[in-house]
């Protein structure tokens, strides 16, 4: 009589167990991505209002975004695999289309025209190329053999750099990166070779003069600056030398949260956009930015495992090229703001202040877990 109580019991908690799994899986939802994510927009509200001096509007206005942001990837996580992959051409088009109607209507703000106002939001069309790139390239593979001839690497060529051309013509060379490495990312998980992998890099040497001579005159003080910021410690080497006062002055454990000097005294420019990883090395010092970066190689390395078990070549490229991209726009912010990159505009993903950067990431994290919560019903 024990022994068939034990078995009840056990198989009440399996199927209690199973039920709450499935209800997950209805909704297509990742519940470690989802909870990772979540700690590092918490995080990220604690060190905004300290980075913003206090101001509670400016926290509020994050919350607007994140709370669109995030309904926007419920509803993606909820779309089969298979939508994307038949809507990735149009969706390229009209993302290109954007992207050229910026050069005309754009809206000009801090010397670029970048964004589109429509009254009501106002978003940046080089944003959706961030999606639209790796999804294009992943629809353009999937129906070709791999690894990639050199017909289809001349074809991805024009694919990927025709955007990145014109979003750098805004000017706006962080974002144009950010759309080339998106595009990058996508041919390593096709395959591309070594040896055409050498030769783009031997190509991108031979041409740096060339494109050396087409880069806007605040772009070429950038990458000076870069190799040498005390050339001109009040002009352009004036952010990256705050920048490093900054983390520097935290030490291990950090000056405390609303303890900063540098931006609460206001040395420290952008410290709530771009510069905001400065800010938590001034406050919560190596160990609060150590906890920082492991969050976020969490949130890398559950996409990369979610790229790893797709289930075709359209899903592997896609979930493969979006999970680098979010690593590479990491990578490239906190490479800038500790001096090893050249600075050039890019906010830190999931915390700096702003909509339309929180849209994309949430939006391809949804398209994720579409990928990892459909490839059941894809079998």
């Amino acid at each position: 009589m024990e022994m068939s109580n034990n078995l009840r019991r056990k198989f009440k908690r399996h199927q209690s167990g199973s039920q709450y799994r499935t209800l997950w899986q209805v909704f297509h939802l990742d519940l470690i991505l989802i909870a990772t994510s979540t700690l590092l927009v918490v995080a990220g509200f604690f060190i905004l209002f300290s980075a913003s001096n206090q101001k509670i509007a400016m926290v509020y206005s994050q919350f607007g975004h994140i709370l669109l942001a995030t309904l926007l990837m419920l509803i993606l996580a909820q779309i089969p695999p298979w939508v994307y992959k038949r809507w990735a051409p149009w969706f390229y088009g009209f993302s290109l289309i954007a992207l050229f109607s910026v050069l005309i209507i754009g809206h000009v703000s801090l010397g670029g025209r970048r964004w589109i106002n429509l009254g009501v939001i106002r978003f940046q069309p080089s944003d959706l190329m961030r999606i639209a790139i790796p999804m294009m390239l992943a629809w353009y593979f999937s129906q070709k053999e791999l690894p990639p001839t050199g017909k289809d690497l001349l074809i991805s060529a024009a694919i990927i750099f025709i955007p990145a051309m014109i979003t750098a013509k805004e000017p706006d060379l962080g974002s144009a990166i950010i759309i080339a490495s998106g595009g990058l990312c996508v041919l390593l998980f096709a395959g591309i070779r070594w040896r055409v992998i050498f030769g783009l890099m031997i190509l991108t040497s031979a041409a740096a003069p060339f494109i050396w001579h087409f880069m806007h005159g605040y772009q070429k003080q950038r990458v000076l600056t870069f190799l040498n910021p005390n050339r001109d410690p009040l002009g352009t080497g004036y952010h990256i030398i705050q920048s490093k006062i900054a983390i520097g002055s935290g030490g291990i454990f950090g000056k405390g949260w609303l303890h900063g000097t540098q931006s609460h005294l206001h040395f420290l420019p952008e410290h709530a956009t771009d510069f905001i990883f400065a800010v938590s090395g001034e406050e919560l010092g190596l160990i609060g930015c150590s906890i920082l970066l492991l969050i976020y190689l969490l949130i890398v390395s559950r996409c990369l495992y979610i790229a790893s078990q797709a289930q075709d070549t359209f899903t592997r490229l896609l979930a493969g090229g979006l999970s680098l991209l979010f690593f590479i726009s990491v990578f490239v912010n906190m490479g800038m703001v500790t001096g090893i990159l050249p600075v050039v505009g890019l906010p830190l993903p999931l915390i700096s202040y702003g909509g339309s950067s929180m849209l994309t990431i949430l939006a391809s994290f949804g398209i994720l877990m579409s990928i990892h919560g459909h490839k059941k019903l894809m079998k």
